[in-house]
């Protein structure tokens, strides 16, 4: 958030922005879930129907012109979703959500390790005394790869811990990235306690290592403004259903020299130059990675939501989601009994905050809420490390985004507030 003078959106603005919300318009549901799944805008709707009426066909395959129209169409989801993250063409890679692509990368390195990708593929691999590091915090999507990884290839995986608040421990993390360190893979953003993570100074360790660095920008490319290139990674992945796109549609980016020395993961139909029955070469990337029949409709939506997000400004949305953050982070620091997770009101965090309600589990607060009207996310977010960390096995989380109002912060923070009395642990 540091230099951002964009004015926040206005409360006039985030009810005109609901309006094009079918879900959100006419119920009195306060929505605040956004970090598990946003909801659609009905261009982002109207463009995955309008793709399946007019020009639905295989792309990259046929020669006519609805063929022809549909690679177009998917060709250019990637430019605008590429570019909507500082990066090219070259540098996206459609995947079916972050968690495969993720997985991607951890099966491209195990497979270099296997010797598949030749001499080009040798820096991706891992063997007995190599360190893959992620850290406590992170989403189960960015450790099981990592710890299956570590199994398949002997390399021993490490973390960086913890505070006492959930936040990152930079001092530790020079302590554990070292000279055996070969990958280094974090959150942009935590998705239970909304801190953002100092990109800067885990890329100037890992890079002292010579490691690749992966990031996890689930809960960050949605609600900031972020240029991947910029910041320095290596790789980094996010999903289209957290950024007003549909379910099945996520992407891997990543720098294009590492991407094309990288051997594929998945294999099959078009990613292919030449097949014999003995051997096959591989296209470049990111084609290389992305065997068999395509996910075009859902890159097409995606990118009516990049436009949609651009229109309103990334920035602006920055700013509505800092000062929902506040809120949130400042109004449960005010109720008896509710302990918030992360870091304390005034610091940089994205419109998202957990807590742990004292003498009611996060599953009967959710039920409380709901039946109030509240949607919220309630257990452990799967970052179950982070939460035994903290001395919890789950928690409550309320998300907004854009079309989230203060006033259903305040609701929240309302219906919450009576929680403990409800089950009568008040005192």
């Amino acid at each position: 958030m540091e230099g951002n003078h964009e004015p926040s959106l206005t409360d006039a603005e985030v009810r005109r922005i609901r309006e094009d919300f079918p879900l959100l318009t006419g119920t009195p549901t306060v929505y605040l879930d956004s970090g598990a799944t946003s909801q659609k805008p009905l261009a982002v709707l109207d463009a995955e129907r309008e793709f399946y009426l007019h020009r639905n066909a295989a792309v990259h395959r046929g020669a006519h012109t609805l063929a022809v129209e549909a690679t177009d169409a998917y060709e250019e989801a990637r430019r605008v979703v590429a570019g909507f993250v500082g990066g090219a063409e070259t540098e996206l890679v459609w995947t079916s959500n972050a968690t495969e692509a993720i997985n991607l990368l951890a099966y491209s390195f195990s497979n270099a390790t296997a010797g598949r990708g030749g001499e080009a593929g040798r820096r991706f691999r891992l063997g007995p005394g190599d360190e893959i590091v992620t850290t406590e915090l992170e989403h189960h999507a960015n450790l099981i790869p990592w710890q299956e990884l570590a199994a398949r290839t002997g390399a021993v995986l490490r973390w960086i811990p913890v505070d006492g608040t959930g936040a990152l421990d930079l001092g530790a993390a020079a302590e554990v990235v070292g000279e055996r360190t070969r990958v280094v893979a974090f959150s942009h953003v935590s998705n239970v306690t909304g801190a953002i993570t100092d990109v800067a100074a885990l890329v100037g360790l890992a890079r002292a290592a010579g490691a690749l660095t992966v990031l996890d920008a689930c809960q960050s490319v949605p609600h900031l403004s972020v240029d991947l290139p910029a910041l320095g990674v290596d790789f980094a992945v996010f999903s289209g259903h957290k950024m007003l796109g549909p379910t099945g549609i996520g992407a891997l980016w990543g720098r294009t020299e590492l991407l094309d020395a990288m051997p594929p993961f998945l294999t099959g139909g078009s990613m292919i130059t030449k097949v014999t029955m003995e051997t096959a070469h591989y296209l470049p990337a990111p084609t290389r990675f992305e065997a068999g029949t395509q996910r075009v409709a859902q890159a097409v939506a995606l990118a009516e939501a990049v436009r949609y997000l651009q229109a309103i400004g990334m920035e602006r949305i920055a700013a509505h989601e800092h000062a929902l953050g506040q809120r949130l982070a400042t109004g449960l620091g005010e109720l008896e009994g509710i302990r918030l997770i992360g870091p304390p009101p005034g610091t940089a965090r994205v419109g998202l905050a957990a807590v742990d309600v004292d003498g009611v589990h996060a599953h009967d607060v959710g039920q409380v809420l709901d039946v109030a009207g509240v949607a919220v996310r309630v257990g452990h977010h799967c970052a179950q490390p982070l939460h035994r960390a903290l001395g919890l096995t789950a928690s409550t989380r309320a998300s907004g985004y854009l079309y989230t109002t203060t006033e259903d912060v305040d609701r929240f923070l309302a219906e919450l507030a009576g929680v403990r009395s409800y089950f009568r642990v008040a005192g």
